[in-house]
């Protein structure tokens, strides 16, 4: 497989604490850029969000301000809405924070939050913010999807759909503002419209192999320019579109299936794959019919690019897990991730 060792910057920062989440914050300044990790420091068993400022020459991340969360971190996201950062942070004990952060040296200023047992009776499995809204989609194991609303002080929910445990789900992303995705177990993926109450709108079951029926979707990814294409990564090492005009049948990018008259280079991991996102900065084939390039994360310590068609690219190969990775809006060149082992690592692609 293809290395980009020769145009890779590569520096790896201890935190001392195991780093369970990592997020770069929205841009607000040219001179000023923020990263957010979610910790857990199993010495004195407490769990924080902390802000950190990354300065590149020399290359740190220096830490700004800090908030003790409840419980462990499940899922984490960042976004800007009231011209304010606001950093949400699901937990394994089923409540959601909201942290707004001040502009101009992302100091921690307030945080509103749902208690454990509101949204969801267990974990909440992922969380995800609209895109420069104040809406924040929950889902869990036990089959319950919530619609959260973010105030200045408050925030208001609602029960979108509840299973009652029939469907479990894993990963959630918003397409439009009414519009969002979601995924779960058998490698199955919904697609929910709000103005079409009652449940999703149209689904996909992970039927294509039965080897696959036990596999989990991890994550969810939707590129603004292409809504009709739900990217999705999870067992086995298996990462695959999901294309709305033909439903059918996935697109396979990697993992199990890999070879089946998809593609004949081999699957980049065979573990679970934490993460995936669409990789702005990789040029790529420009028909609607082709998949965009696409960064994930893996548990057998893989991060890479792979696109139909082509050689996967390795960027980092670790001896631990990386648990998931964030790609910088602005500039899509630099690229942080979490390695489980207490360390943070930032990539600088030429």
């Amino acid at each position: 497989m293809a290395m980009l060792s020769d145009r890779l910057g590569i520096h790896r920062l201890p935190q001392h604490k195991y780093v369970d989440a990592v997020r770069w914050l929205p841009l607000l300044s040219a001179f000023d850029r923020f990263a957010v990790l979610a910790l857990f420091d199993s010495d004195s068993d407490s769990y924080s969000i902390q802000i950190h400022s990354f300065k590149p020459n020399p290359l740190s991340l220096q830490p700004q301000s800090s908030w003790l969360s409840p419980s462990r971190i499940s899922s984490l996201k960042a976004s800007q809405f009231l011209q304010k950062t606001i950093i949400a942070a699901s937990t394994f004990s089923g409540s959601l924070h909201v942290l707004f952060s001040d502009s101009s040296d992302a100091s921690l200023e307030s945080e509103i939050s749902i208690p454990e047992g509101a949204l969801h009776s267990v974990p909440v499995s992922c969380i995800d913010i609209m895109d420069g809204g104040g809406e924040c989609v929950t889902v869990g194991e036990d089959g319950k999807v919530n619609l959260v609303s973010i105030g200045n002080s408050n925030l208001n929910y609602r029960r979108l759909f509840d299973s009652s445990g029939l469907v479990s789900y894993t990963a959630a992303k918003w397409a439009s503002p009414v519009e969002f995705a979601t995924g779960g177990y058998g490698f199955s993926l919904q697609w929910w419209d709000q103005r079409k109450p009652g449940g999703p709108v149209s689904q996909f079951k992970g039927d294509w192999d039965q080897k696959l029926t036990s596999g989990i979707v991890h994550s969810i990814d939707i590129h603004p320019s292409r809504k009709h294409t739900c990217l999705a990564g999870g067992s086995l090492g298996t990462v695959f579109a999901w294309d709305l005009r033909w439903q059918k049948q996935p697109i396979i990018l990697s993992g199990a299936g890999a070879g089946a008259g998809n593609t004949a280079f081999q699957s980049i991991s065979e573990s679970e794959v934490w993460e995936v996102q669409y990789d702005r900065c990789m040029k790529s084939n420009t028909s609607s019919t082709h998949i965009l390039p696409a960064m994930i994360c893996s548990e057998d310590g893989i991060l890479a690019v792979i696109e139909q068609g082509e050689e996967p690219i390795e960027l980092l190969a670790e001896p631990c897990a990386i648990n998931s990775f964030d790609i910088d809006r602005h500039n899509p060149s630099d690229v942080i991730c979490s390695l489980e082992w207490e360390s943070v690592a930032i990539l600088t692609r030429q």
